[in-house]
């Protein structure tokens, strides 16, 4: 066998074994199955666990934008007519929210955690100054007032209503953006406090939200279900809500938005329950996106989260009491905050029934502005960027006994809206990237394996060709030289016939006798 045949018998055994092993690991899904089997084990709330530092101490910094809706024409609202208002901000406030108290329980198996948040105002990130810049809005602790008296004899509200008269207390107040945001002393409620001292006489829409938390949370460490890893288990010590009127409405669905498991497909739902909401919501795959460099997979809340109970029946259970229901795109949260009627919705009443747009002037809704979306990592379950995104409103109507209120059309008002956004730093994106190439490398092995199966089928193919080619080639033109001397007439016996051409004879020999 000639060293040619040997590396042509070589390169088919080699090539053949290559595709049969690499075809076979990937209809097995060995790589893949073992890569998601470690994902499974590591990506959880555990201390030996690599994502527990960066859950604990988040490493993306968070910002929180607030926008204020200045009100442009009061009198003209109090005597009947729309009001128009103009977006001012943002105002940015890094927000720093460590976990604080962190205790292992049940082997493990959960965690509970304080989420403390403290914020610190960037003036490079706002368009001014909130110790300086006023604004007019809605003087909450007057509609807060005005609700709260709703019930009682119209006598009583006429002389209250005098007397928050006689103390210049208006429906519309001017402050600075500071004051609105973290706290004032409010007039109304400093006389109110001195009749009921557990009434704060400060108001605020962050008022003691700087450096408090929002509640004592007991999550899932994901150690026997990766399925669990970051679900929250318990808030407040409860597994449920209360103040909701249907059992679905009352759960506390998903994670608190900072982890989700790992492994993320497109078709599933993620909750996520929010407590400045008090209750769950859930996101719906969007569309594929990238973040530096890092595919992900972006989730937003659909339309039905908010939408009317006409339209999405198991929402009813938002309406307290059972059967007083707004319309779609708002949310009374005021049953679980005491004080003025607040609604939330979406910032400019984006995805909510138009009629609340059009009661306002100087609203503009747009998805890329408004909307709420969560973009992940599904490999890791990670989130790499994040927008939430939520507006403040107040009912505002006509009280019998508040003269001020007699000519006013019913009207959600918005107050501000605060955009929350996180994006992965640099460092984390790389790591990031550095993990997802091994993992795809890891993952497509067996195809690496195919491949070169493939390359050297090729090989062969050529090298058996070229060699039958160099055979056939060499069989036509290789000879044997019998005579190379010219022809020359010769002398042929007259009882022998004539032949063509030179002959090699055998002699004939004599038999050997025994």
């Amino acid at each position: 066998m000639t060293r040619r045949s040997c590396a042509i018998y070589a390169t088919g055994i080699v090539s053949a074994h290559l595709l049969i092993l690499g075809i076979a690991l990937v209809v097995a899904q060995v790589f893949q199955t073992m890569i998601h089997s470690r994902l499974k084990k590591e990506i959880t709330l555990t201390e030996k666990s690599q994502v527990f530092e960066s859950w604990k101490n988040p490493p993306p910094p968070v910002y929180m934008e607030y926008y204020f809706f200045n009100v442009t024409n009061p009198e003209e609202f109090l005597a009947g007519g729309k009001a128009s208002v103009k977006q001012i901000g943002p105002y940015t406030y890094r927000e720093y929210r460590p976990r604080e108290n962190v205790t292992f329980l049940e082997n493990g198996t959960k965690v509970y955690a304080l989420n403390p948040k403290s914020f610190v105002f960037v003036p490079e990130k706002s368009a001014g100054n909130p110790e300086v810049d006023i604004i007019r809005t809605v003087n909450i602790p007057f509609v807060a007032v005005m609700n709260e008296l709703n019930s009682y004899s119209f006598f009583l509200r006429a002389v209250v209503s005098m007397y928050m008269g006689g103390l210049g207390i208006e429906v519309f107040m001017t402050r600075t953006v500071h004051e609105v945001l973290w706290g004032f002393k409010d007039p109304l409620l400093s006389k109110i406090h001195t009749m009921k001292p557990e009434v704060d006489e400060y108001f605020g829409l962050m008022w003691k939200k700087n450096g408090t938390h929002e509640g004592e949370f007991v999550f899932h460490t994901g150690e026997q279900n990766y399925l669990d890893y970051g679900k929250i288990d318990t808030w407040n010590g409860l597994r449920k809500m209360s103040w909701w009127s249907s059992e679905q409405s009352n759960m506390i669905n998903g994670t608190d938005g900072a982890v989700f498991h790992p492994l993320i497909n497109r078709n599933e739902l993620l909750y996520i329950f929010a407590a400045d909401l008090c209750r769950s919501i859930h996101l719906a795959y969007v569309e594929d996106v990238e973040v530096k460099g890092i595919q992900a997979y972006r989730f937003a809340p659909p339309s039905d989260v908010l939408m009317s109970p006409k339209d999405n029946p198991t929402n009813a259970g938002f309406c307290v009491p059972a059967g007083e229901c707004l319309g779609t795109g708002l949310l009374k949260v005021s049953v679980c905050r005491e004080g003025a009627p607040i609604v939330v919705s979406f910032p400019h009443f984006y995805q909510a029934d138009p009629v609340y747009i059009n009661a306002i002037d100087g609203l503009n809704p747009n998805k890329e502005e408004h909307e709420t979306y969560l973009d992940l990592q599904p490999t890791a379950g990670v989130p790499i960027r994040a927008c939430k995104r939520a507006q403040l409103n107040v009912i505002l109507k006509r009280i019998p006994g508040f003269p001020k209120t007699k000519f006013i059309n019913e009207t959600i008002f918005p107050i501000m809206f605060v955009n929350e956004t996180a994006t992965i730093d640099d460092d984390s994106a790389s790591q990031m990237r550095t993990l997802l190439l091994i993992v795809t490398l890891v993952s497509n092995f067996p195809l690496l394996i195919v491949g070169m199966g493939i390359i050297l089928l090729l090989v062969l193919v050529v090298l058996f060709c070229r060699n039958r080619q160099k055979k056939t080639t060499k069989d036509d033109t290789a000879y044997t030289q019998v005579n190379d001397k010219p022809d020359e007439p010769s002398e042929t016996p007259a009882n022998q016939p004539m032949r063509n051409g030179s002959y090699i004879a055998m002699s004939p020999v004599e038999a050997q006798k025994c």
